[in-house]
């Protein structure tokens, strides 16, 4: 009976033992896993703090009711728009009196079922009209890479399109999801679209012009492992907003698509683009 007892508390001794043990890792893993998080696509997000963060508050913006123009209070900003053959002709004389000062050009785009790649039918015009008109101008390019093979032929597609010819702007990996039908993009993990953007992202560095990726929260936090993607700029998409909340600094943001602009038939999507501050 004694030899039972001892055998009992000894249990007991290594029970308790192991239960301190299994407090000290879980209080562990409850450290490792605090910090700022974010409520995106149904998922909580820790935020990376390692990763360059905004800064942007509601107080840096401020909203013209009367245009739906959004204006940066805190830092210098530009306002601009990004077009692409749907907004048909574009009187850039007009766009350019109406206060905007810089356009995002789309240079073409893979479709999402085929895969096959096409040139921008507008992008030879606009870019001339931009231009003539004195806005500055960056490009995009609307991809449905699968590969980071793929990416590289996309920014092929780019380089060819540019010739050489100078951008103002970021030239821009415009990787999205396909939400009503099913695309060949489907089922794509982090890793791989991570190194889509960086593959394509480094071609266009490589050829003398500054690179840069579009995402939106969902593909910005659940798509993107931001933190390989630090040397390039950024460009944010949040419509319907007072201010962007993305956590990751970023270049531009893409604040409306329903946005009003003279010379623009129907809605355009409106940007803001925040020059890199140069401290002295």
């Amino acid at each position: 009976m004694k030899k039972l007892i001892s055998i009992l508390l000894s249990g007991a001794l290594v029970l308790s033992l192991a239960g301190c043990s299994l407090r000290g890792a879980v209080h562990k893993i409850e450290e490792e896993v605090s910090g700022p998080t974010v409520e995106v696509g149904g998922q909580t997000v820790r935020v990376d703090e390692s990763v360059e963060q905004s800064g942007f508050t509601a107080e840096d913006f401020q909203c013209d009711e009367t245009t739906g123009r959004i204006t940066c209070l805190s830092r210098p900003a530009m306002t601009g728009v990004d077009v692409s053959s749907h907004q048909g002709d574009i009187d850039w004389a007009a766009v350019a009196g109406d206060g905007i000062e810089f356009a995002m050009l789309r240079v073409g785009s893979r479709g999402y079922s085929q895969g096959t790649i096409r040139a921008d039918a507008n992008f030879e015009t606009n870019l001339a009209g931009a231009q003539e008109n004195g806005l500055q101008v960056g490009c995009y390019f609307f991809s449905q890479a699968v590969t980071a093979a793929e990416a590289e032929e996309e920014a092929d597609f780019v380089l060819s399109v540019l010739n050489g010819r100078s951008m103002d702007l970021p030239v821009v990996f415009d990787w999205e999801q396909i939400v009503e039908d099913d695309a060949r993009t489907d089922g794509m993990d982090k890793a791989a679209v991570t190194a889509c953007a960086a593959a394509f992202c480094e071609k266009i560095r490589a050829a003398g012009y500054r690179p840069c990726y579009y995402c939106n929260g969902v593909v910005g936090y659940l798509q993107y492992d931001v933190a390989q993607l630090t040397d390039y700029d950024a460009w944010y998409a949040e419509y319907d907003a007072d201010w962007p909340s993305f956590a990751y600094a970023f270049d531009l943001w893409q604040y409306s698509k329903t946005g009003k602009v003279a010379g623009i038939n129907g809605n355009a999507d409106l940007d803001l683009f925040f020059p890199k501050l140069v401290e002295n």
